[in-house]
């Protein structure tokens, strides 16, 4: 299913503010390039993402395969399910699925184990492998791209896991690579550096980040991380304060640090999830908009909102897992709906 959204009328537009300022003919207006966000009108509906054994639904964590190994295929997209199948009971849900990114997809199972329950984030490494987090099993599980569980990181003194509720992995132009994860039980930023699919490290980089302590359903904490390799930034979103920041030097600082915000009120009402625009800006979304409205949002990396789409006129709170591929001519963003249990499509 395709929705198309009208764009302006730039050309218009410039010989309107010519006419009007008295340029000659030889002389042209400077008119500013739109936000990445204003130049997208395409909707695209892929797939469902609901697991076509369990029923497991809602989906909320997002990535991209980076490899094609075992069950799935580069460019891949990879979706956790945080609702179960029979109920839909919030924080439940414990399925892995993939799907192609091609409009009218059906998703394949990855997997499906309780140690995945309430699986909320997720993000993959170069070989493949699936990070996920979640919330109530409280770990970290690798899963590999056969389908397997690699290895299961609990909480305890070397792991500080505290409902886990974003994961982002990096590479910094160094070449460090690390797994960022977000806590929700007490408002943290943990960073794992990996190497050869080995967790070589473990720092807690960030605290004193807001939540609202709540339960499945209603949580709102540190999450949404997204990773720029140039500047070796990570940003985290917090949908209790409303807020988009940064932490500078996120591959190496000794933290914690208090993350520098970016961003903070309205139009972000209950920001859950974000992913990094080619050009370096982010798009992040709501999920506490009035009936009618779910916003992505595109946010400048130095700081301030650009502008704002909505891509579900549905219930609120339909944004979940986001992420970005193409150039700044033509990006496309993937993000998960949870009114339709879908990856939909927004681009060019």
């Amino acid at each position: 299913m395709k929705k198309v959204w009208k764009s302006g009328c730039f050309a218009a537009f410039a010989l309107a503010l010519c006419a009007a300022s008295g340029c000659s003919n030889n002389s042209t207006p400077k008119v500013h390039a739109q936000p990445l966000l204003a130049r997208l009108h395409t909707l695209t509906t892929i797939g469902s993402t609901v697991d076509p054994v369990t029923g497991d639904q809602n989906p909320y964590g997002l990535a991209i395969a980076p490899v094609t190994s075992g069950l799935v295929t580069a460019g891949d997209l990879i979706v956790c399910d945080f609702n179960d199948g029979p109920t839909n009971t919030q924080g439940q849900g414990e399925s892995i699925v993939g799907l192609h990114p091609a409009a009218g997809s059906a998703p394949y199972r990855i997997l499906h184990d309780p140690s995945l329950l309430g699986c909320d984030a997720l993000s993959t490494y170069s070989d493949g492998s699936i990070w996920t987090a979640n919330f109530n099993a409280n770990n970290i599980v690798v899963v590999s791209t056969s389908g397997s569980i690699a290895q299961t990181l609990t909480a305890g003194s070397a792991y500080a896991l505290s409902n886990p509720w974003g994961a982002f992995f990096g590479t910094s132009s160094g070449g460090v690579t690390s797994f960022f994860e977000s806590n929700a039980g007490d408002g943290t930023v943990l960073r794992l550096v990996v190497a050869g699919g080995t967790v070589t490290s473990s720092t807690t980089i960030a605290t004193g980040l807001s939540r609202n302590n709540g339960v499945p359903g209603g949580i709102l904490a540190p999450s949404g991380l997204t990773y720029n390799p140039a500047n070796d930034t990570l940003y985290v979103i917090d949908g209790n304060d409303n807020s988009v920041s940064a932490i500078a030097s996120a591959s190496t600082v000794a933290g914690p640090v208090v993350p520098k915000v970016l961003a903070s009120g309205a139009p972000l009402n209950g920001p859950l999830s974000a992913a990094l625009l080619p050009d370096g800006n982010l798009i992040v979304g709501n999920t506490l908009d009035p009936n009618g409205t779910n916003l992505l949002i595109e946010v400048s990396a130095s700081g301030g909102i650009l502008t704002t789409k909505n891509v579900d006129t549905g219930a609120a709170g339909a944004l979940f897992g986001i992420v970005v591929t193409g150039t700044t001519a033509a990006p496309r963003i993937y993000f998960n709906d949870d009114n339709t249990n879908t990856v939909d499509l927004l681009s060019t």
